[in-house]
């Protein structure tokens, strides 16, 4: 209670100060609505908030659980040859780099307009780095106690990588994956500025503030926050279910 209790004042807080601010100070709603208009229009239009959340969120997870798939993969690989860290790191860094607004449109512009695949292709390249990246460290930063621990033991290979290697690899894993959960709502949400099917929460707020309907584009702002939320708030209880240990330690 004593975490949840400070952010929530902290959120009420800023909502009523942005209240005043928006009545008081007379801004156009245009500029900035009012959160309560925003709620009226969350309420309103909540069938359809949910909906195109539904949708953003299905290639939000898709591209979430194939670009942290890959990520695992690349990093488990890679974490077992010099060359191929030499090589896939600074790989992992260019795709890194790849702007969302560049390569959306193109990754429309190759598939149907029909189809689902460029966002979930796009989430799942912007997912990919920071699993890759933490997991990457989570695997070679072995514990030298531990090292030598299972070479007296004359611990095989797959011994070593089961007992201590992939164990404590998993903190890592799962910082890469609360990054990644965010940013896949992100990316899945940016990438439906850009052309496809317009069943997405960015396709509505680009709709809404195309007809200067403004309350209604931050409902599905609003909608957007909480499908983000969702999203990392399932990772830290997937995160508790697979390390039950460790939350026993921080107690």
């Amino acid at each position: 209670m004593r975490r949840v209790l400070p952010p929530v004042i902290v959120g009420v807080l800023a909502l009523v100060l942005w209240e005043l601010v928006v009545t008081l100070g007379r801004i156009a709603p245009f500029i900035l609505p009012a959160p309560s208009a925003i709620w009226r229009e969350l309420v309103t239009q909540r069938t359809n908030v949910w909906e195109a959340a539904l949708a953003s969120g299905t290639n939000a997870l898709v591209g979430l659980v194939c670009g942290s798939l890959l990520a695992i993969l690349a990093a488990l690989l890679t974490s077992r040859s010099r060359i191929l860290g030499e090589i896939s790191v600074p790989f992992a860094a260019v795709i890194n780099a790849l702007p969302i607004i560049a390569l959306a449109p193109i990754l429309n512009n190759m598939f149907e307009s029909t189809s689902s695949v460029p966002r979930r292709l796009v989430t799942a390249i912007v997912v990919f780095f920071p699993v890759f990246l933490n997991l990457l460290r989570g695997l070679r930063e072995v514990n030298p106690v531990h090292q030598e621990l299972m070479r007296t033991y004359a611990a095989s290979g797959w011994t070593f990588a089961r007992k201590v290697r992939l164990p404590g690899a998993l903190p890592h894993l799962f910082t890469g994956l609360r990054q990644a959960s965010s940013l896949a709502v992100i990316a899945a949400v940016v990438a439906e500025y850009f052309g496809g099917l317009q069943d997405g929460l960015g396709a509505r707020i680009t709709s809404a503030a195309a007809f200067t309907a403004y309350p209604r584009a931050w409902a599905f702002v609003a909608g957007a926050c909480l499908l983000g939320l969702t999203f990392y708030l399932a990772t830290l209880l997937l995160e508790r279910l697979a390390m039950p240990w460790r939350q026993q330690l921080i107690s």
